[in-house]
């Protein structure tokens, strides 16, 4: 039986929610899956190619698209999806979600445990599907949307098992009233609120997606996932996974649909606007973003873009803090929602323990560490990844023009195992606090800008209102001063932003750990939801109590 297999699973993941403490059900590390589990799954993904996907458990479709093109190889993959019509995508979910929201807490957290094993089991296909639609190196593919995703995915799992348990199921409730009493019977019901839809990105296509997916399922919700056109092949290994259990397990598998459109003929909108969805998940830029919230009658949950910052003050090893903000801003060409941006440095420069270290040495030390990593023959490619689109290649290419000092001019670098790949080292301009038409916004890619302030107190005062404004997801600090330090995290948390000081070595700021860190914190415009706060699930069902006198 799933509930006693998978027991200690969810009671273990619920015990991390709470404790926030480190916690991993699935390794990071891809030899912790046997020596021929990469080689196997690479021959799975090539399998996949230049044919029509049809390990989907749904039937009806109305034709087939696919338009995605590797960043590495520049070639089109060829993979097409089922198309399905938005009525017919929504009737099949609502008849997939009677039974499912009578099933118990218990039931559904092990059936979506059980999806996760499942899951796990294609890790090394969703990797390669990954790194070639999104432009992830493999290994950030792999961590990513494989074990790091099926992390988020139980941690969603056991917030809504326990969230679910808050309450008894029935209780005999008894007033005294003198020498008689009332008692009745009552029963307390979580509700799901009705059919889900999850809309991914690009960039991560899976690591986005799943937390929604598995808030929606665990809280008796019916889900149908709208991938980014341009990234489908990953999310749907993953949803023909999850549907092979739900169907072996005598569930629809209707319960969790793909709905893959084209560029030519998108059916977001039309999806979300239909009056009988509920729920919405949405993660991609502030304006489609802000379009998902403005809906009247649906409970949104939103990740947007932001503008990261990072305040530099005093370092206790300024080596190794530069080390660490180059990796970061390489990781991946900046194409993280958590990727820093803005550089905020005092014009008399930082205090170190051999003295101050003036601005320009500063800039120069960062800018030579960039070059350093980005001309490495064995980091430099793999770290920057490659771009996902031509439009943030060309924002990139571009962004000389957007003012300022140039300081390094970005330039394509060679992929010794892909000599197509679309690989661009960062560009980084140096402006002035009072060029605010400048940072005053996300600049998606491998662009980051160094902004000369009076001193950190001012540094501080312009990375709050860039949070306050325009949103923040992350923001990086580095200083040796105690009174600084509360200062900073008092008026960044203010703004609903947390900060990570004096990160050096192997963590950096882009990074968020499933069971312990909040992602989004959903307080300001970098978007309304958190994953996995209790509000990212309660708002996925209503408690309804009934009452029954007993005579």
């Amino acid at each position: 039986m799933l509930v006693t297999k998978h027991q200690n699973t969810i009671d273990n993941a619920v015990k991390a929610n709470h404790e926030r403490t480190f916690f991993s059900q699935y390794p990071e590390h891809p030899k912790a899956y046997g020596e021929d589990a990469h080689a196997k799954g690479h021959q799975r993904y090539q399998q996949l190619l230049g044919k029509p996907f049809k390990q989907l458990l749904q039937t009806g479709e109305t034709g087939w698209a696919g338009e995605e093109v590797s960043p590495y190889t520049q070639e089109v993959l060829g993979t097409t999806y089922p198309v399905f019509a938005v009525n017919d995508l929504i009737a099949k979910a609502t008849t997939a979600g009677h039974k499912w929201a009578q099933t118990s807490a218990a039931e559904r957290a092990a059936v979506l445990t059980e999806t996760l094993d499942n899951i796990q089991s294609y890790f090394f296909d969703i990797a390669n599907a990954t790194m070639h639609t999104t432009g992830q190196s493999f290994m950030m593919s792999f961590q990513a949307s494989g074990p790091h995703a099926n992390d988020r995915a139980l941690e969603a799992i056991a917030a809504g098992y326990h969230e679910l348990q808050r309450y008894p199921g029935q209780l005999l409730w008894e007033k005294p009233m003198g020498k008689s009493s009332i008692r009745l019977q009552k029963t307390y019901t979580a509700v799901p609120k009705g059919i889900a839809v999850v809309i991914g990105c690009s960039t991560f296509p899976v690591w986005n997606t799943l937390p929604g997916v598995y808030a929606d399922l665990i809280t008796g919700n019916p889900v149908i996932i709208k991938p980014h056109p341009k990234a489908i092949l990953p999310i749907a290994i993953v949803v023909a996974a999850i549907q092979q259990v739900l169907q072996d397990n005598g569930y629809d598998p209707n319960l969790c649909q793909l709905a893959a459109d084209s560029s030519e003929n998108l059916i977001t909108k039309t999806l979300c606007e239909h009056p009988d969805v509920r729920l919405i998940d949405y993660t991609g830029g502030s304006a489609f973003g802000n379009y998902v919230e403005s809906l009247t009658g649906k409970t949104v949950f939103t990740e947007k873009a932001g503008v990261n910052s990072v305040i530099l003050d005093s370092v206790k090893d300024l080596n190794a803090v530069i080390q660490n903000l180059a990796f970061s801003v390489c990781l991946y060409s900046g194409q993280m929602c958590t990727a820093p941006q803005n550089f905020f440095i005092p014009e008399s420069g930082i205090s170190t323990p051999e003295g101050q270290v003036g601005f320009n040495e500063v800039v120069q030390q960062f800018k030579d560490a960039i070059v350093a990593l980005v001309s490495n023959p064995k980091m430099g490619a793999g770290t920057l990844g490659a771009v996902q689109n031509e439009a943030t290649l060309t924002r990139a290419k571009e962004a000389h023009q957007l003012g300022g000092k140039l300081i390094l001019q970005g330039s394509p670098v060679i992929n010794e195992e892909f000599s197509n790949a679309r690989v661009y080292a960062p560009t980084v301009l140096e402006v002035s606090s009072v060029d605010t038409n400048i940072y005053e916004k996300e600049l998606f890619g491998p662009i980051l800008l160094i902004i000369k302030t009076r001193d950190t107190d001012h540094s501080i005062q312009l990375a709050r209102q860039m949070a306050l404004k325009h949103g923040a997801i992350t923001c990086g600090a580095y200083t040796t001063d105690a009174a600084v330090k509360e200062k900073i995290t008092t008026e960044m948390n203010s703004v609903f932003t947390p900060v990570s000081f004096n990160l050096t070595g192997f963590i950096w700021v882009n990074q968020h750990a499933a069971f312990s860190d909040f992602h989004v914190t959903g307080g300001n415009p970098a978007g309304n939801a958190s994953f996995t706060n209790q509000e990212f699930i309660v708002k996925r069902f209503v408690w309804v109590g009934n009452r029954e006198l007993v005579e």
